[in-house]
């Protein structure tokens, strides 16, 4: 039975959620049919455990606050002629329980044990907590 794996990664120069929506809205953002995509160096060696159900989580501004499903990876091949992956997703920006994640570079493997809980419906617009407080409430494990 082969496991699921998810990917996290940093969304740089991004403000808010809305504000990763909008890019990936935007035509260089996107794939020929219409899905977000966002491409990468290195292509991931666990592929088969991604695309086993994972998802994409992205840390704004020091905080996870938001996941989207990995629908497929692509090979790009870019101007300078060098093989990326690009990692399409699902359309929907899921909103997570705000976790604080220190900076990193590319991406990382998330486990599912490890990742944080998608928000319940009707509290998907709320505010995260500021990264300091998330912190101290999960070294005391209350988040």
């Amino acid at each position: 039975m082969t496991k699921t794996v998810n990917l996290i990664k940093l969304s740089v120069g991004t403000e808010n959620v809305e504000g990763l929506a909008a890019w990936q809205a935007t035509k260089q953002a996107q794939t020929a049919d219409g899905y977000p995509r966002h491409v990468t160096r290195m292509w991931p060696k666990r592929d088969t455990e991604i695309l086993n159900g994972g998802s994409i989580y992205w840390v704004i501004k020091g905080v996870i606050l938001a996941r989207q499903a990995i629908i497929r990876l692509d090979e790009h091949i870019s101007a300078d002629g060098i093989r990326r992956c690009a990692i399409v997703c699902d359309t929907p920006l899921i909103r997570v329980a705000g976790t604080p994640k220190r900076a990193f570079q590319g991406w990382r493997y998330l486990t599912p044990e490890d990742a944080p809980i998608d928000l319940p419906a009707g509290r998907e617009e709320e505010e995260p907590l500021p990264a300091a407080l998330s912190e101290a409430l999960a070294a005391i494990g209350v988040l």
